[in-house]
Parts: C-alpha cells; structure tokens; sequence
C-alpha cells in the first residue's frame, strides 16, 4: 500500500463526563479589542447579540442530572450583557460560576454588590482575567493599552471582598512558567495580594493560521472531554469553536453529540498545552 492510499482522519474525542458548562452571554459584543483575542470582532460596529436567559434557563433544567462543577460565564465580555447580574443569580442556584472577564466593569461598588450576591448562594463565584505577560508594555501589545492597569485594578478590589482569582496568562512570549509567575507573585506582594499557583493559569497561544501538526496524540487535559458551551446558536465542543460548524454538537442539551473531530489548528493548541484551555482545573469552590 501506498501513502496515496492511506486516509488521513482527525482523531475523535468523546465527552466523559459533562462537569464545566460554558455559556456564551455574547458572541461579539466587548469594550475591548485585543490584538490577540481569537475571536474576529466586527469593524467599527457595536454588535448586540446578547444571549436569552429564557435560553440558559432551558440548558440549566436540560443539564439538571448532570455533575456541573462549574457554569462560566464567557463571551466576548459577559458584564456587557444587560441581564448579567439576573443570570449569575440564576446560574448560582445551579452550581459555582466562574466569571471570564478583562476586568474594565470591576470596581469597589460592583465588587461589593457581587459579594452579596455570591453570600446569597451556596456556591462560589470565581473570576477568571486575562494577561498577556506580566510586563505593562508587553502586555498592552497583545491585548488592549490599559488593559495591565485594568486587571490590577479589578484585582485589587476582588481581593478586598475575598473572591477565588485566577490569573489566566497566554504566554505568547514564550517565557519560561516559573519566570512568570514569580514575576507576578512580586508585582501583586507590591499591592499587598498574595498569590499562589492556584492564582495562574499559563495557556499556550492558540493559533489562527492553518496547522500541518499531527493531532493523534490527546492528552488528558482537553476541554472537550468534560466540557461543553451554549451559545445562542447551539451546543459547540469549546469557546475556541463557539458557532464554528467544526465544533457544533447540537441545538440544545436534550439531543446533542458526545463526540467531537479534532480537525482544527484551535484543536492543535489544546493537545499541547499542559492543562485545560478554559476550565478550572484547581480546586477553588466552597467545600
């Protein structure tokens, strides 16, 4: 047999178990720009296609025998979502929530309001931010000018009202993970926040360009085995695929696939790195 007769096929990955439920309050709408942000945002154009809650309400009684360790709250920004505050609540009454955010709605009143919200629940509310480098400049190259500033700010007033933070790092730089998160520990000690490896989260940088790299190797790490996300187009595989027709499993939670073809150059990115993408992997919800 020849190489000419051999099928090359993408390697399949099943869902396990569904444990991390994403959901997509916002495919396009964000303050922010990024330079690096994997999703393609619109020129000059604020987009709204905010997510229904009558649609999440669906997901949450269709998921209700499931073992959610965690509902995130993602998008574009989810804070823009002008029911935001109405779904944390609604998704605290499931399971812990996990909000992926930059940070920019985040000040002393919203933190504040935040924490009694989260002392009316018996689950936790995590806050996951983003950086690119823990060098101001550096960072502010990849993402957005002021976003470094943004993120400490948000920080600083999570801290002061006691939430789980987790600093999620693209290391782009291709910076050695010690190195940065030692330089991290000592930026934070200057505002008086002690860090620890369950406060950082290193991610390899996804890739936008087409990739020839073998994906028959799958770690165990890979979101997709534990995870799926709701958008207001359907149930996709991860955030990374979220309304891509790659990653589409189903209209909703009732009739949706548990496998899933790794075939694109996002899944690529997350054989290779160390741990999940997207989701926790630290223990950090109420005991």
């Amino acid at each position: 047999m020849t190489n000419k007769n051999i099928l090359l096929c993408a390697p399949i990955c099943e869902l396990q178990e569904l444990n991390n439920l994403f959901i997509e309050l916002t495919e396009k709408n964000c303050n922010q720009h990024c330079k690096q942000c994997y999703i393609d945002f619109p020129l000059n154009k604020k987009v709204k296609d905010f997510i229904s809650i009558d649609k999440i309400k669906q997901a949450i009684e269709e998921t209700k025998n499931e073992k959610l360790n965690c509902i995130y709250l993602t998008g574009a920004e989810p804070m823009t979502h002008p029911d935001f505050n109405s779904i944390l609540r609604l998704c605290l009454k499931r399971t812990n929530v996990c909000i992926c955010t930059n940070g920019s709605f985040i000040n002393e009143k919203k933190a504040r309001f935040l924490k009694k919200v989260e002392n009316e629940s018996d689950y936790s509310i995590i806050y996951q931010l983003p950086l690119a480098h823990y060098n101001e400049i550096k960072n502010d190259e990849m993402r957005s000018r002021g976003s470094f500033r943004q993120v400490l700010h948000a920080v600083k007033h999570l801290n002061k009202y006691d939430f789980y933070i987790v600093l999620c790092i693209t290391n782009f730089y291709k910076e050695n993970n010690k190195q940065i998160t030692e330089e991290l520990t000592k930026i934070f000690k200057n505002i008086d926040i002690v860090l620890n490896d369950k406060n950082i989260k290193i991610n390899e940088p996804w890739q936008k360009s087409n990739s020839t790299e073998d994906l028959s190797t799958i770690n165990g790490t890979i979101d997709c085995k534990n995870s799926r996300i709701l958008t207001n187009k359907g149930v996709y595989s991860c955030p990374f695929l979220a309304n891509d027709y790659r990653g589409r499993t189903g209209s909703n939670f009732t009739d949706y696939s548990k496998k899933v073809s790794l075939e694109t150059d996002f899944c690529n990115t997350c054989i290779k790195n160390k741990e999940q993408m997207f989701a926790i992997t630290k223990n950090l919800f109420k005991e």
